[in-house]
């Protein structure tokens, strides 16, 4: 599981870097995106949040790169994961492929790390 989960991290590492870097230099060339998928990333590039989206995407790419405050990375990536998710679930259902795989990755990092995370699941009296 060590390995898998090792694998699965720096996967993590790769996405994450590749297209947060791609927010700021867009090196992939992407087609415009018609109706309100398109309208939702205009809004997005307009107000620049983009740059805490893809911010974030890039720093944590860097802790899983660097295997350093994993637990920090999977917490600063998981609401960006969720906003992925939902983008492609209500506006773009076609291409929900690599969000889903993003998912499943974070999750197998997750449950390499969850004694991290233990205090935050004990309920408290």
């Amino acid at each position: 599981m060590r390995i898998v989960s090792i694998v699965a991290r720096y996967l993590l590492a790769i996405m994450f870097l590749v297209f947060g870097f791609n927010g700021f230099f867009h090196y992939i060339p992407m087609p415009p995106m018609p109706g309100l998928p398109g309208q939702f990333m205009g809004a997005l590039f307009a107000s620049h949040f983009y740059v805490v989206i893809f911010g974030v995407q890039v720093i944590s790419g860097i802790l899983f790169l660097i295997g350093r405050y994993v637990p920090l990375a999977l917490v600063l990536i998981g609401p960006v994961l969720v906003d992925i998710l939902c983008f492609h679930i209500f506006m773009a259902p076609s291409s929900i492929g690599p969000g889903v795989l993003a998912t499943i990755l974070w999750f197998v990092v997750f449950y390499s790390v969850r004694s991290n995370f233990a205090g935050i699941f004990a309920a408290k009296a």
